[in-house]
């Protein structure tokens, strides 16, 4: 997870939890920390030139407002970082008071600065001043309209929103249990009766929400439509560089490209959800039941990998875990051999600052969100972590992940203050996630000592389909989200039908259905916290193409020839340079040529799944012969 100021280019910051990693698995830990980051009352901004209309409407106003807005957010940005970093390693009633306050003031330039922007849609300005205008226009998630009373409101229900989902509990076998808690059982229960407990039991915490979030739709079309777009939906798919129609019909045709793949992982799971179950819990043909994956969500489905393993031989020769403890590896060395991995690349190594400032490991003196990070607290070169590191397989893909968002940000700290930022916000999570796919290989655990011989193509079965539970079930659920949203942000979907749409999307991409039939006020999108906590979910999927997108194009560029799935980019100084090309771009310039400059692709192009997953797919082709296969929506 990228953590950074929530500048007018970045979409979602403030506040840990609004930008999440994939697995997104401490959703109420998230979304806890940004209900307290958020609550308190606002702070008044100074009074700017901006307040006194002083920028005339033409294009030599347009230039004074761009570079007088970048300069106040430049000045701000840092002390909220480090009030902001304050507070996750030292949670204290006075830090989070601090916080609450600096957030606060942060969020009413963001407001101030958007509704400026907008005063300059019809002038004609250069090229990079339109572009900052349009970044300043779409920093804010959730815009209040400009009149009085609004803003007030707006943020009283996404408090409220918040805070029901942070304290949401249930009783299940007679006792209060919490999220978290339910998230580890449905990881681990193989208890049909219990997993259809826990998965109805978290959902009713968020029936409450339903009224709330539907106020807050009103108010932030409103405010969307005083900024030139059509609704808040709309405003959310303008940040990348294309129509907003023209964004979503995009996000089809990926889907296309992968959904025959999806079909066939769920295909393979819900035959081996049969055979666990039996038919009266799971039919053999049809939906899955969503309960029976291992995770609260359905998002991803690695946890249930003991139900669908193979059933004969392609077992693993090895444990990462054990590997590294063999190996004495403590936490420091685990970020250590991640910083080896991007200076083999040919990029310098992490400043000592980061060394020195870091957390990476849980202090045992006092409280801290644990939550994995990375930071950029000047804009320049404090770049940090922040992990309550564990020596274990999970933790070496997030140390490498995590500073994949480093990188990036130290890549582009000369950049203008408004293109300190990702392409578009799926990049900056598929640059941790790219590199992650080569630290997971078995290539680069011999490249690096780990491995003594790399194993044969016997375990690439296993480790494949350990990969598609997480990655390719993630992909429906990445894009429905946001399908959902954008329903109901342009009334096409009404309050009235907010949980059947819900459901009607589980069904038509992932081919889900609920344990049983949901009760009439059932407010189903509450239970995830992206819906309550207003986090735009689009960036998630745009990120699980990407990787592989990014992973392809460099193993040409080094020239692998073996299979996909087995390429390290490990020590490849030419990869290195067209990488950090890409990085240094920031936000600079549409994201299509960021893709090219590095890819030599300018589309998203989601068939480097396909290559990468190939054998996966035609084993599991052949297992799935002879069964119906696929649902009706």
């Amino acid at each position: 997870m990228k953590r950074t100021l929530m500048t007018a280019a970045a979409v979602g910051a403030l506040g840990l939890g609004l930008a999440a990693c994939a697995g997104m698995s401490l959703d109420e830990q998230a979304a806890m920390i940004e209900e307290q980051a958020t609550s308190g009352p606002p702070m008044a901004v100074s009074d700017g030139p901006q307040n006194r209309g002083e920028f005339a409407a033409t294009a030599e106003g347009a230039t004074a407002f761009v570079a007088d807005a970048e300069k106040r957010l430049a000045d701000l940005s840092e002390e909220a970082a480090r009030i902001q970093w304050t507070r996750a390693t030292n949670i204290t009633h006075d830090t989070m008071w601090l916080e609450s306050r600096i957030n606060a003031e942060y969020t009413e330039l963001q407001v101030e600065l958007a509704n400026g922007a907008a005063r300059f849609n019809d002038v004609k300005v250069p090229a990079d001043v339109r572009r900052k205008l349009n970044l300043l226009r779409l920093g804010i998630v959730l815009p209040a309209p400009n009149r009085p009373g609004a803003a007030t409101e707006l943020a009283e229900i996404t408090t409220r929103l918040d805070s029901t989902y942070a304290t949401g509990k249930f009783e299940f076998k007679g006792e209060q249990i919490t999220l978290d808690e339910a998230t580890i059982l449905m990881a681990e229960s193989r208890d049909p009766a219990e997993l259809e407990a826990l998965y109805e039991g978290w959902r009713t915490v968020s029936p409450v929400m339903a009224d709330d979030y539907a106020r807050m739709v009103e108010i932030a079309n409103e405010g969307s439509r005083e900024l030139g777009f059509a609704d808040t939906g709309a405003m959310w798919r303008a940040g990348y560089d294309m129509d907003p129609d023209a964004f979503a019909a995009e996000t089809d045709r990926l889907w296309e490209q992968v959904k025959p793949f999806y079909e066939n992982l769920h295909c393979y799971v819900r035959d081996r959800l049969n055979a666990k179950y039996g038919d009266a819990v799971q039919p053999e043909t049809g939906p899955i039941r969503a309960d029976l994956l291992g995770n609260m969500w359905s998002q991803q489905w690695g946890n249930i990998y003991d139900v669908v393993a193979p059933t004969s031989g392609g077992e693993s020769s090895y444990d990462l875990t054990k590997l590294l403890e063999e190996a004495d590896y403590d936490a420091e060395k685990m970020v250590r051999t991640g910083e080896n991995f991007y200076v083999s690349l040919g990029l310098d190594p992490l400043p000592q600052t980061f060394w020195e400032r870091s957390m990476i490991t849980r202090p045992q003196d006092r409280e801290v969100v644990c939550h994995a990070s990375a930071w950029d607290l000047d804009n320049a070169e404090d770049i940090r972590i922040k992990m309550c590191t564990q020596v274990n397989g999970d933790d070496f893909y997030t140390v490498h992940h995590e500073l994949g968002h480093n990188y990036y940000q130290r890549a582009y700290k000369d950049q203008p203050f408004l293109f300190k930022n990702g392409a578009n916000d799926g990049f900056h999570e598929a640059i941790g996630d790219f590199v992650g796919l080569s630290a997971l290989t078995p290539t680069y655990l011999n490249q690096i000592g780990l491995l003594d011989a790399v194993p044969g193509e016997e375990e690439d079965i296993p480790f494949l389909l350990k990969m598609a539970l997480d990655k390719i079930a993630f992909l429906p659920f990445g894009l429905m989200v946001d399908r959902w949203r954008w329903d109901v942000f342009d009334g096409e979907t009404t309050p009235a039908e907010y949980n059947d749409a819900w459901t009607a999307n589980m069904l038509r991409y992932q081919g889900l259905v609920p344990p049983g039939p949901r009760p009439e006020n059932a407010f189903d999108p509450g239970a995830k916290y992206h819906i309550p906590g207003n986090t735009p979910y689009t960036r998630y999927f745009l990120a699980h193409i990407y990787q592989f997108q990014f992973h392809r194009a460099a193993c040409e560029q080094a020239g692998w020839t073996g299979p996909l799935h087995r390429c390290s980019i490990y020590g490849n100084k030419e990869v290195g340079e067209r990488f950090n090309a890409m990085m240094e771009m920031g936000q600079s310039r549409p994201w299509p040529e960021a893709m090219q400059a590095f890819t030599g692709q300018r589309e998203n192009d989601a068939s480097a799944i396909a290559d990468y997953f190939a054998p996966l797919n035609v084993w599991l082709t052949e297992r799935n012969r002879g069964k119906n296969c696929g649902w009706e929506a």
